[in-house]
């Protein structure tokens, strides 16, 4: 299956949160159907350990479904599985115009980097070919490849532009089925 998927990474404190913020909200108005998938390494909660879902859940539910009139969730258990793989998530969601995926830095899709030197982190895009645009505070390095995208980070619609033309011209279009 092939759909529009642009994966947005960077060191925690970057900003990769505030731009998707930005991104989907823009990109939400212009009528884009927008999915967003958030890896976090850390242990998720959707409810307080005291509301009737979590303690079903932790009673042993496999799934639990929590609706209301203005949402719903599924929280599946993972118990002594593994994660799933990126593309076996993203068979969860319904089509869209455009899925965002933050985190996930490993994935051979196709990326955008937040990248602020300031934090003292190495730079992703150096050692990974997937990445296709990067997002930054500072100029573009003169050592930085010709074929990397260099945007504005303090311009984020500069940012939001770029992706409009690359999903127009069909250069997000990603086989999911086999991401990890």
């Amino acid at each position: 299956m092939h759909a529009a998927i642009l994966g947005v990474v960077g060191w925690s404190g970057s900003g990769k949160t505030s731009l998707l913020e930005y991104l989907v909200k823009q990109l939400s108005q212009s009528d884009k159907l927008i999915n967003v998938v958030k890896h976090s390494h850390h242990d998720v909660s959707l409810e307080p350990m005291h509301k009737d879902s979590a303690r079903l859940r932790t009673a042993g539910a496999g799934q639990v479904l929590l609706a209301s009139p203005y949402r719903y969730a599924i929280v599946k258990e993972l118990r002594s599985t593994p994660e799933p793989s990126l593309g076996e998530l993203l068979l969860q969601l319904e089509p869209a115009d455009l899925t965002l995926v933050e985190g996930y830095k490993w994935a051979n899709l196709k990326k955008v980097e937040v990248y602020r030197p300031s934090l003292g982190k190495p730079a992703i895009y150096a050692n990974d070919d997937h990445v296709i645009a990067v997002a930054s505070d500072i100029a573009r390095p003169v050592d930085c490849p010709e074929q990397l995208m260099w945007l504005d980070l303090n311009s984020p619609q500069s940012i939001l532009d770029w992706i409009l033309q690359e999903l127009s011209a069909g250069n997000l279009a990603c086989d999911w089925k086999n991401l990890q």
